[in-house]
């Protein structure tokens, strides 16, 4: 009697459908991100989407469950970018600490203006639309300002531990303060197109946080 012998198929690249499928939904999420920071998700159609990603009109539900889901799945994907750039600027031990916040302002306005201020924060975007969108967005935000105030807050327990700023400085409520300005920054700048109120409010708080 013959032995069959069964070979083990060998890990190799996955197969050229789920490629496509990977592909696609990146698109999808790239558009989204694209389109939402510039006008809000509920004036981006998924139409819209779906014809600037080059994916064929019905096939959005192959990737997502619903507009809900592609929304949560979006939060995700711009709360993860957004850690990147607070580490690569909030952590950045050749600045002081108070430098790193100016730092990432900086970067933030010249990102705002090679897209001509039409695009700004996802999450502020969202919050502005609260009252109709979905309650999982609600949960989502506050857990993303949260992660974004505790950042803060500890790039300004640095500041104070190297004296930059001065003992009698709440950082956990100057953190919150922080993000509360900026996003209100951000909208008025998109609102003007031009840098000045971003710059307004960077100044306004490293000088009062400074000489608190």
């Amino acid at each position: 009697m013959e032995r069959t012998t069964v070979r083990k198929k060998s890990p190799g690249r996955p197969p050229k459908e789920d490629s496509e499928r990977l592909e696609f939904r990146r698109k999808l999420l790239r558009v989204g991100l694209e389109l939402m920071t510039e006008k809000g998700f509920m004036k981006t159609g998924l139409d819209e989407v779906l014809l600037q990603a080059g994916v064929a009109k019905g096939s959005f539900y192959h990737y997502f469950s619903s507009k809900e889901a592609f929304g949560i799945e979006l939060i995700a994907c711009y709360a993860a970018y957004f850690v990147r750039r607070l580490e690569y600027f909030f952590e950045d031990e050749s600045l002081s600490p108070l430098e790193r916040i100016a730092a990432f302002a900086e970067d933030a306005e010249n990102r705002m203006a090679r897209f001509n201020y039409k695009r700004g924060c996802l999450v502020g975007n969202l919050g502005q639309e609260m009252n109709v969108l979905p309650e999982s967005f609600r949960l989502k935000i506050m857990d993303i300002f949260e992660d974004w105030q505790a950042r803060c807050a500890k790039c300004l327990q640095e500041a104070r531990r190297a004296g930059e700023i001065s003992e009698r400085v709440d950082v956990d409520k100057a953190a919150v303060a922080f993000w509360i300005g900026w996003e209100g920054a951000v909208l008025r700048a998109k609102l003007e197109q031009r840098p000045d109120p971003l710059r307004s409010f960077i100044e306004f708080f490293l000088q009062g946080i400074a000489q608190a």
